[in-house]
């Protein structure tokens, strides 16, 4: 059970996750693969799906790793060197820091993969369960969106079955913001738009 923890702490924890989830290394990524800028390509997001549809895989292996090690570090450094709940500020600060990076206008990626890698410092096992979900859903529709949105909407679920429900809120939250950042993914889904993974798009929407 985690009390309450005071806000000069919880400052701390935002604000180490919001620096350490801002760094955009799909751009960096994608820029030293010659790429060129991501954001011109696709759904103009810094996230691996998009990097991927430069048609180059390395960059989006190297995207989605870094994002993800991004944000479990951030759990990680709260966990061992601020009180206990920090971890649960850290997550959202890195979540906030990948999808609004002051660096590049408040402009970045949908904050999947960084959710990923906050859902696995926070306990593994939950963790494992979102990424088999997505890996799950992708094998049989092969589209990115639809995976991510679906691992995400169980992480809450995943998070109170398997005894670690004080992060069942924060899982709910950033699902929610997830899920608010995928709308025009959406809309394609329900329209039967939506790329499928490796597809190339030349189109920024």
């Amino acid at each position: 059970m985690i009390g309450p923890l005071p806000v000069i702490f919880a400052a701390e924890a935002l604000a180490l996750g919001y620096l350490l989830g801002s760094i955009p290394f799909g751009l960096f990524f994608a820029f030293a693969s010659g790429a060129g800028d991501v954001r011109k390509i696709g759904s103009g997001n810094i996230g691996a799906t998009n990097v991927l549809r430069t048609g180059k895989k390395w960059p989006a292996a190297a995207t989605l790793l870094f994002d993800g090690l991004k944000g479990a570090v951030a759990v990680l450094l709260a966990w061992f060197y601020l009180p206990p709940g920090s971890e649960i500020f850290a997550a959202l600060g890195a979540i906030l820091g990948h999808v609004f990076p002051v660096w590049l206008g408040f402009r970045g990626g949908k904050g999947v993969a960084t959710f990923l890698g906050v859902a696995i410092a926070l306990y593994w096992p939950a963790g494992l369960a979102v990424a088999a979900t997505w890996l799950g859903a992708a094998l049989v529709w092969r589209i990115s969106s639809l995976s991510a949105l679906i691992a995400i909407a169980l992480s809450p679920v995943y998070f109170l079955l398997l005894g670690h429900g004080e992060y069942a809120p924060l899982a709910l939250a950033l699902a929610a913001l997830i899920f608010f950042m995928h709308r025009e993914n959406i809309r394609r889904l329900r329209r039967g738009e939506e790329p499928r993974i490796g597809s190339k798009s030349a189109k920024t929407s």
